[in-house]
């Protein structure tokens, strides 16, 4: 389990979240003692006019008399009934200042005098001085509390990393599969931090840093905790992000703190997952200035602590980030990160491997084949992996199963990449029928394209958010590279769909919009980035920008009107000769387009055995080899016009 480094600072959390309550109980009983006390606790005297106390004096009756300038006591003689004199005291306030009253009280032998000075007044002159900064510190510190943040106002600084004890993380190399390079690597860290004296004895100084980048979810902080789980030595875990703060100075402080800590339990491993968050390069302008010095002066912190006049041994820094390339140079250099691991995307044997460690506490039944599992997931990485047994599990537990079976994880896979079925989404006739030929179409394109994977499953069935229908194609083996071929069977594929609702209704529908958005971006790249253009030659007119990060991240240079015109007109003939094939196709196979668009209106899914004896019977157009194999058509070729005719 974690154990949080800032403990001690826990135990007196009960005491600083008091400090604002002291405050304001002290100054309460200030203010009670030099007010309230004494109107509850003085004498109380009747109060009267100032007129009946004139009428009084003017007729004799008052004896003595104290003038204050708010206030007048005057005391009164009263014969009781044994004859004696007993003085009654009265209070009265003035009207306003009255000049003519000494000379009344002198003319009727009145005896007065002033009140005496207040021997307790200096407490308030004190409290004048000292309640109003009282009063906002007690109000601050008795708002910091109610937020939580009493204790964390006081140690702003201190390093926010999670500590695990030697070898407590829980996870070791067996648990970490399918990145057997990415282990290999990592596996001499680990013999250093156990066995040191023997790097150490032939002068190799084991790499202060290790940059572990990758796609994510591919396992990056799995591994890390790996290493500190088979080295049985102190694992301090922080994210980039918690370095960052609004004050300036407080992530440099921060950093100081975490790398002495980390020199005290040396050997050890300091994890920072995220690198990108706090190691972006310092060249960049724009932004919010303070935001931008804070992040910079962490930086320099931790470029200092890695590599500065003061050596960490021990200490080996490993870092994750899925964006490298805004990484600052400074800290990418040997001396600080001395090594980059690429943690990819498993392969097949890899995704087989991953799934093997995620079934250990899975009950599976004997038609589960693992392998056939991992050809149906390219792609997948080891988090998506572990999602797709989690729902294959909660499926056959669904469906009252003792064991998950094969069909559970077919199930999953789809799930996974096109959604949830929607049952509930009702589509009448127009649309099914609109649907199903454009899968069919999709299906006997695909079936025809070098690389293009087989054909597994099409359906009519809603799935995810805008999913009608799903044409389902799984590749026979792993590939890294696309050829100019397949890039062109990959487009005319997404434009099938489009072209058999042009053939079979003359007219074409909203649903060919992902499609088509695909296909324009697949040959945009392939004139742009790629080189395929014979026109423009191998020339790159965009900027590779996220190289682990999917997206649209890669904008064109800078590039004069008329070369963005010969980049449109380039893509645009891709885009039109690939519709072309792809009508031609459909035409070629027009019986065929209607027998299994009419079979899948019928059963609704089409899968398996039935399915690829359809589409055995697809016969390519005679121009089909010559356009994969140069990308143009005949000049004799009919016109896309006649043949929706």
């Amino acid at each position: 389990m974690p154990v949080e480094t800032n403990n001690k600072n826990k135990l007196k959390q009960p005491k600083l979240r008091q400090f604002g309550g002291s405050f304001l109980i002290l100054l309460t009983l200030l203010l009670l003692l030099n007010f309230i006390v004494p109107s509850l606790f003085g004498p109380r005297l009747p109060q009267v006019p100032y007129s009946d106390f004139i009428a009084q004096v003017e007729a004799g009756k008052v004896d003595k008399a104290i003038v204050g300038g708010d206030r007048i006591e005057y005391s009164i003689k009263a014969e009781t009934p044994d004859g004696k004199s007993a003085p009654q005291v009265f209070l009265t306030t003035p009207v306003a200042i009255d000049l003519d009253l000494p000379k009344i009280l002198r003319d009727h032998n009145v005896e007065f005098a002033a009140p005496p000075p207040n021997q307790n007044g200096w407490i308030g002159t004190l409290l004048s001085w000292v309640a109003p900064p009282l009063i906002f510190f007690g109000i601050w510190a008795f708002l910091i509390n109610r937020q939580g943040g009493g204790p964390a106002a006081l140690t702003v600084g201190k390093s926010k990393a999670r500590i695990y004890s030697e070898g407590s993380t829980g996870v070791k190399f067996p648990d970490v599969a399918g990145v057997d390079e990415a282990k290999a690597e990592l596996e001499e860290i680990v013999d250093f931090l156990k066995n040191a004296t023997k790097y150490t004895q032939l002068g190799a100084k084991i790499p202060k840093g290790v940059l572990l980048v990758g796609p994510p979810g591919t396992g990056k902080t799995l591994l890390a905790k790996a290493i500190a789980g088979e080295a049985g030595v102190p694992f301090f875990s922080i994210s980039g992000s918690e370095f960052i703060e609004l004050f300036v100075g407080v992530g440099a402080a921060r950093v100081r703190d975490l790398f002495e800590q980390a020199k005290q339990q040396a050997p050890c491993i300091v994890f920072i997952d995220e690198l990108d968050a706090l190691g972006k390069s310092r060249g960049g302008a724009g932004g919010f200035v303070g935001g931008n010095d804070e992040r910079e002066q962490t930086l320099n912190q931790l470029l200092t602590e890695m590599d500065g006049f003061d050596a960490n041994t021990g200490v080996i820094i490993i870092a994750a980030t899925n964006r490298p390339e805004v990484l600052d140079p400074a800290l990418r250099r040997p001396g600080r990160f001395d090594r980059q691991i690429v943690v990819d995307r498993p392969d097949k044997i890899g995704r087989e491997a991953i799934l093997k460690v995620h079934v250990r506490n899975v009950k599976l039944a004997e038609d589960v084949d693992l392998g056939n599992i991992a050809i149906k997931t390219p792609g997948f990485a080891g988090a998506d992996l572990a999602n797709l047994v989690n729902e294959a599990a909660l499926l056959a537990a669904r469906n009252n199963r003792p064991a998950v079976v094969m069909a559970d994880f077919n199930e999953a896979i789809e799930r996974v990449v096109a959604g949830l079925e929607k049952r509930s989404r009702v589509l009448n006739e127009t649309e099914k029928k609109t649907v199903a030929y454009h899968e069919v179409g999709h299906a006997i394109i695909g079936a025809l394209m070098p690389g293009a994977g087989r054909v597994e499953k099409i359906s009519v069935v809603p799935r995810g958010v805008g999913a009608l229908g799903y044409t389902i194609q799984m590749p026979e083996e792993d590939r890294f590279l696309m050829i100019e071929d397949e890039i062109r069977g990959r487009i005319a594929t997404l434009l099938g769909g489009r072209s058999a609702e042009e053939i079979v209704f003359g007219k074409v529908s909203t649903g060919a919009a992902d499609d088509i958005q695909k296909a324009t971006d697949l040959a945009e790249r392939a004139v742009t980035l790629y080189g395929m253009s014979d026109r423009l030659g191998p020339v790159a007119f965009e900027k590779v920008q996220q190289q682990f990060l999917e997206g649209y991240g890669n904008p064109r240079r800078s590039i004069s009107p008329q070369v963005a015109e010969e980049i449109d007109r380039e893509v645009k003939e891709i885009v039109d000769n690939a519709h072309h094939i792809a009508l031609s196709i459909l035409q070629n196979n027009r019986d065929l387009l209607e027998e299994i668009a009419q079979r899948l209106l019928q059963t609704e899914i089409l899968e398996g055995l039935k399915l690829r004896e359809y589409l055995s019977q697809a016969k390519a157009p005679e121009e089909l080899e010559q356009w994969l194999r140069t990308g143009k058509l005949s000049p004799d070729q009919p016109l896309m016009q006649t043949l929706l005719v």
